[in-house]
């Protein structure tokens, strides 16, 4: 059994009289993609914002590679690890592909001490950003105004920034929104590609892309996570069926 990296303990996230995360525990393995799944509504954004460090957790522990970071904030779990990526994009558009990934690899390799010196001539955060793009498939648009990108380049560069940051855990938030099968299928081998190095979060709404890719799925209705197995396992099971897949269950019978 591969090592648990991120590991959250019956969290709770209370908004008032609201409660939008109710009691949910998981645990992002490396080698392994691990989806979230659920309505609009059901609390994924905000367990992912708590996991990140982005919303304290009313109650329950969240653990990175045996520490308990419950009460780091984001800055300090993303230079421990963690790297996310957003709903919507988060690139700088009038830079290039190369200065997003750098900008983000800087980042997490802050030298307060060299304020002498321009950032642009941080050797190691641009061997990180190069890394980043050769990992991501985006090294030849290396030059090119991250603004000009197609949406599913886009996207890939929002996944090469985290990487430039150098994590063990990758919490992704609706990376396939908008995209057509091509730029899928690009992103869902990526994702393969990177999990061997990384423990993978996935929040999606694309049912077939998560039942191709995951290893395991969570499913969150209301709050709370009613089911969490393999694709089998949730294929299968009959709550999850009723509250969410419906009969016709994507994958049944591939």
């Amino acid at each position: 059994m591969s090592e648990v990296l991120l590991a959250a303990s019956a969290v709770t996230r209370r908004f008032g009289g609201l409660t939008a995360v109710n009691d949910v525990s998981l645990g992002l393995r490396r080698g392994q993609v691990h989806a979230v799944i659920g309505t609009n509504g059901a609390g994924k954004s905000t367990l992912i914002n708590i996991l990140s460090g982005e919303l304290a957790p009313s109650s329950g522990q969240v653990m990175l590679e045996g520490r308990d970071i419950t009460a780091w904030r984001q800055p300090e779990r993303a230079r421990a690890g963690l790297g996310r990526s957003y709903q919507r994009s988060t690139i700088f558009p009038e830079l290039s592909v190369l200065e997003n990934c750098r900008l983000a690899a800087q980042a997490r390799r802050q030298r307060f001490w060299h304020w002498w010196r321009p950032a642009s001539d941080c050797r190691r955060s641009a061997e990180l950003a190069r890394h980043a793009l050769d990992c991501t498939g985006l090294a030849d648009d290396a030059a090119r105004d991250a603004g000009l990108l197609p949406h599913g380049r886009k996207r890939q560069l929002e996944i090469a920034m985290c990487l430039a940051g150098e994590p063990q855990v990758l919490l992704l938030d609706e990376p396939l929104a908008g995209m057509g099968p091509e730029e899928t299928d690009r992103i869902l081998a990526l994702l393969q590609t990177l999990k061997a190095g990384h423990a993978i979060l996935l929040v999606e709404h694309d049912m077939d892309a998560v039942f191709r890719v995951a290893e395991t799925i969570t499913v969150m209705v209301n709050g709370t996570a009613i089911a969490s197995g393999t694709p089998q396992d949730i294929r299968a099971n009959p709550e999850v069926r009723t509250a969410y897949l419906g009969d016709d269950t994507p994958g049944e019978g591939r």
